[in-house]
C-alpha cells in the first residue's frame, strides 16, 4: 500500500500524492466496505462473495442462480461470486448452505535492452538494507543467504513494460507470470489475460519487487533483501492500481496451486502490499488454504494510521507489516545509501504517521523499512526513479527476509516464521523522534503501542535463531 512519493535521482521536487494502491483512509467496518462496492457500480450490478459449507452441487447452483448470476467460483474454497441489481448478502445467507457473504471488497495499492546481470548480489547497499543488516554501507552483503531456490509471488499490478531495464530476466518466473482481470459489479467474471501481467501502466508492483531482487539504475547495481529469490508476477489489481478482493483471491488461490504442484518442492512466499477496509470471506479462505499448503503470506498493515489496519494484512495469520523510517532520513542528498548505524539502535528509527495502527480484533506482526525507499517507478512510460513511502514498501523488506529463512530451513511454515521474526525483533517502544524532511525541516513524529507490533525486523538475528 503506496502513501507518498517524491520524484529522486537528481532535483528533488514536491510531494505526489499518489492514489491508487493507497487511495483514501480505509473505513473500519463492513457496512462502509459495502456502500464502497455499490458505489463502484452506480445503480447497476453488484457483485456478492459467499463461502458455502461443501461443495458447489448443480441443486445449489439453481437455488444461488434464482438470486443472481453465478459469476465465479472457486471449487477449492467451496466459494462463489453472484451477481445481481440489488442483490445483498443478506439474502444469499437465507440459504441453509452459505456460510457466510459479503459483498466483493475494494483493494487499493518501447524497445527494451535487458541487463546482462543475473542478480544484484553484488549490488550496493541502500539504507533499508542497511537497517535490516542484510547489507552494511560500503561492504555489500553481510550475511550468507541470498534468496537462492525462493519463489515470492508479489500479488500487485504486475510489471511495467520494460521490467528488463530493471531486473535480470532470471529473477523473474515468466512461466507463471499471470493477471487477473474483472470483479466488482459490472466488470463481470474473472479472466486470465494472456501476459497483462507484464504490461503494468501503475509501477507499484514493479517498486515493492525491486525492494526484494534489487535493481538495475543506469548501469548500477543496487542490492535486495533476497537478490537471488525468483519472482512470480500476479498482477490483480488494474491499470490505476485498484481492485476487488475476489480478484486477490483468485490470484492467493493460484500461488497456493503452484506450492501444491509444479513448485512442490521449494519454498513459496507471497507478498501483497494491498488492503481494503474489511475481511472478504473468499479472501479470508484464500489466505487459509494458501497456508495448508505451506505458503508463507505477508501482507502490509495499510497507510490508514489511526483509522487502523486493512485486510488481509489485519488477519491475524498473515504476517503483516508496519511503515518505519530512519531518522538519518535527508541527511544528505544522498541518503538513500547512507551508513545506518550498528548495531542497530530503535533510537535511530520511528514508525511513520500513515502506518495502520492495530485496532480490536486486528493482529500487527512487525515493522520495517517503508519510508522514503527508493526503486523504479515509471511515468509516462519512462525509465525513472521515485522514493516511495508506504506499507506497501515494508512488506516486500519481509518477504523477502522470509525468503532469507525459507532457504536455509525450507521446511519452515506460517506460524513458525512468524513467531521467529517476533521472538527476534528490535523492540520499539512508543515514543517521538525528530526527524528531517525532504525540505530540511525537522519534525516530531510521535507512536503508540499499537503501532509497531513486535518491534523492528531484525534479519541476522531471525537467520541466527534458525538451527
Amino acid at each position: 500500500m503506496l502513501r507518498r512519493s517524491v520524484a529522486s535521482i537528481g532535483l528533488i521536487v514536491a510531494l505526489v500524492a499518489l492514489l491508487g494502491a493507497c487511495g483514501a483512509p480505509y473505513a473500519a467496518d463492513q457496512g462502509a466496505a459495502g456502500l464502497l462496492a455499490a458505489r463502484a457500480v452506480g445503480t447497476g450490478m453488484v457483485r456478492v462473495s459467499a463461502i458455502l459449507d461443501g461443495p458447489l452441487t448443480d441443486a445449489r447452483l439453481a437455488e444461488l442462480s434464482a438470486l443472481g448470476k453465478v459469476s465465479d467460483a472457486v471449487l477449492e474454497l467451496d466459494s462463489v461470486v453472484v451477481s445481481g441489481k440489488g442483490l445483498t448478502p443478506e439474502a444469499l445467507r437465507t440459504l441453509p448452505f452459505v456460510l457466510d457473504a459479503n459483498f466483493d471488497a475494494p483493494r487499493d495499492a518501447g524497445p527494451v535492452t535487458p541487463i546482462a546481470d543475473d542478480s544484484m548480489v553484488d549490488g550496493r547497499s541502500t539504507w533499508d538494507l542497511d537497517a535490516v543488516d542484510v547489507t552494511d554501507y560500503g561492504r555489500g552483503r553481510t550475511i550468507a543467504y541470498d534468496g537462492s531456490g525462493v519463489y515470492v509471488a508479489v500479488i500487485d499490478t504486475g510489471l511495467v513494460d520494460g521490467w528488463e531495464n530493471y531486473f535480470p530476466v532470471q529473477r523473474i518466473a515468466t512461466q507463471y507470470g499471470v493477471a487477473f482481470n474483472g470483479g466488482g459489479g459490472e466488470n463481470g467474471a474473472i479472466s486470465t489475460p494472456t501476459n497483462k501481467w507484464e504490461h503494468d501502466q501503475n509501477s507499484h508492483g514493479t517498486h515493492v519487487t525491486s525492494s526484494i531482487l534489487g535493481y538495475n539504475r543506469g548501469g548500477v547495481q543496487i542490492n535486495g533483501v533476497a537478490p537471488l529469490a525468483t519472482v512470480i508476477p500476479v498482477k490483480v489489481l488494474n491499470q490505476n492500481g485498484s481492485g476487488w478482493s475476489s480478484v486477490v483471491a483468485a490470484g492467493i488461490v493460484y500461488v497456493a496451486k503452484l506450492k501444491a504442484g509444479p513448485l512442490a518442492a521449494f519454498p513459496v512466499v507471497i507478498n501483497m502490499s494491498l488492503g481494503g477496509p474489511s475481511l472478504d470471506v473468499v479472501e479470508k479462505a484464500a489466505v487459509d488454504y494458501a497456508i495448508s499448503k505451506g505458503v508463507i503470506v505477508v501482507a502490509s498493515a495499510g497507510n490508514s494510521g489511526e483509522a487502523g489496519m486493512g485486510y488481509p494484512g489485519g488477519y491475524a495469520p498473515v504476517i503483516s507489516v508496519a511503515a518505519s523510517g530512519w531518522t538519518g532520513e535527508w541527511t544528505s542528498r544522498s541518503f538513500w545509501l547512507g551508513d545506518v548505524p550498528d548495531p542497530t539502535s530503535a533510537a535511530d528509527f520511528y514508525i511513520a504517521d500513515f502506518s495502520s495502527r492495530q485496532h480490536a480484533g486486528q493482529d500487527l506482526d512487525i515493522a520495517a523499512p517503508g519510508s522514503w525507499i527508493l526503486g523504479p517507478y515509471q511515468v509516462n512510460g519512462q525509465v525513472s526513479f521515485y522514493f516511495l513511502g508506504g506499507t506497501s514498501m515494508a512488506s516486500p523488506h519481509v518477504a523477502g527476509a522470509v525468503a532469507l529463512l525459507c532457504q536455509k530451513a525450507p521446511g519452515l511454515v506460517q506460524d513458525q516464521v512468524e513467531t521467529l521474526l517476533e521472538a527476534t525483533a528490535i523492540a520499539l517502544p512508543a515514543g517521538s523522534r525528530q526527524v528531517r524532511g525532504p525540505n530540511g525541516v525537522p519534525s516530531s513524529v510521535s507512536w503508540g503501542a499499537d503501532a509497531t507490533g513486535a518491534g523492528l525486523l531484525n534479519v541476522t538475528g531471525a537467520l541466527a535463531a534458525l538451527p
